[in-house]
């Protein structure tokens, strides 16, 4: 990690930062945890935000949870649309890309500051910022502050010294690890600007999946492409770990090998490594084939399906602002159905959202989640 000390300052001391006046919303006393929170009550309650859009990509509003029908693993689930979630609290990270390719690209003509109030809307929240290179680092601690999280955010652009390194999934492992120790009542999500390929992460694609997919946390992306051969300098090396152990090096055969199968994909000679942590179900184990391969080409926009959040293509300024007013019309308004799986399993769990019952409709949510623990959780009351 190469952003200077001054940076590095600021991540030890936040409160150095200028306090200017919060908005309406940041001033907000904190929520009761008692109040609002499903996630309080029942802590491996499975929450499954879902944008459903018409055949002009209008947003439709009107559904009711018995419109919907959900898989997991294949197995019909009974789901709960919880109401209001446009006004619960919400914790967020940003996650920018802050070295070598990602400063030079992103972020010199684009004011993201003050995006930050029109994405988050007025409800209470906290928000901080992590920046990456070959390894991330907490440049802001969570804050209701806006203004707080802004000037982060600017001296993370201006500092401009990170190493060219992306270690997108150490950083987005870090995020979800920030937001887990958040209160339970807070909806969870990181905003990750980076470039498409991994560059030097040294958790696995199979760890990062579990990390990323084990909590409720929405992960809203903009990549771009920075035209680095990902194959040879990133992901293919997080599924080739020489470490010995039950998970690291259950790889028999380096995928770069000339003798590896060429049609057999790098996900499919790596799932030996994931069945070892997850019953071999076939439904699961496509979609965790498709979300490696996925990996493989756009981490960003892999993460974002799987997690049921949106993935743009990270453009000039016009482009990147209309990304983010699409994105905080969208935030509010998605609608967030549970359930609590009827034949749980340890492992990655595979889901499917529909609305049968209306033509032309698209819905867009989460495609998994992880579960550690194989004890059956009581029926939520």
């Amino acid at each position: 990690m190469k952003f200077s000390a001054a940076l590095v300052l600021l991540c030890l001391s936040p409160t150095t930062l200028a306090q200017t006046p919060s908005t309406d919303a940041a001033a907000m006393p904190e929520p009761p945890p008692a109040q609002t929170s499903t996630l309080s009550a029942r802590s491996t309650l499975v929450l499954v935000p879902a944008l459903v859009r018409d055949k002009e990509g209008e947003m439709v509003y009107t559904l009711k949870a018995d419109d919907f029908v959900l898989t997991d693993d294949g197995i019909l689930q009974k789901l709960t649309l919880e109401q209001d979630t446009g006004g619960e609290p919400l914790a967020l990270v940003v996650d920018l890309e802050g070295g070598g390719a990602g400063a030079n690209n992103l972020y010199k003509s684009v004011t993201l500051a003050p995006m930050l109030s029109a994405v988050i809307g007025n409800v209470p929240h906290k928000v901080a910022v992590v920046g990456f290179d070959s390894s991330p680092v907490l440049v802001q601690d969570f804050t209701p502050d806006l203004d707080v999280a802004g000037q982060a955010i600017h001296a993370l652009i201006d500092d401009d010294n990170g190493d060219d390194g992306a270690a997108i999934l150490d950083s987005l492992g870090f995020s979800v690890d920030l937001l887990r120790k958040q209160p339970p009542q807070y909806r969870r999500a990181i905003l990750l600007m980076s470039e498409s390929n991994d560059h030097g992460s040294k958790l696995r694609l199979d760890e990062a999946l579990r990390e990323i997919s084990d909590t409720n946390t929405v992960i809203y992306s903009f990549g771009f492409s920075s035209g680095r051969d990902e194959l040879k300098t990133g992901s293919a090396k997080a599924l080739s770990d020489s470490t010995p152990g039950p998970v690291h090096g259950c790889m028999s055969r380096d995928p770069n090998d000339s003798n590896v199968n060429l049609k057999q994909s790098v996900a499919e000679q790596a799932y030996g490594c994931l069945s070892l942590l997850a019953p071999p179900l076939s439904i699961a184990k496509a979609v965790v084939i498709a979300l490696f391969d996925g990996m493989q080409k756009n981490i960003p926009e892999t993460v974002a399906h799987l997690t049921g959040g949106e993935y743009f293509k990270l453009g000039n300024q016009k482009s990147i602002e209309r990304s983010l007013m699409t994105l905080s019309n969208h935030l509010p308004n998605r609608y967030v159905l549970s359930f609590q799986a009827q034949s749980p399993h340890a492992g990655f769990h595979a889901i499917e959202l529909r609305v049968p019952g209306y033509a032309g409709l698209t819905v867009a949510a989460r495609n998994g989640y992880w579960a550690d623990s194989i004890t059956p959780t009581a029926s939520a009351p």
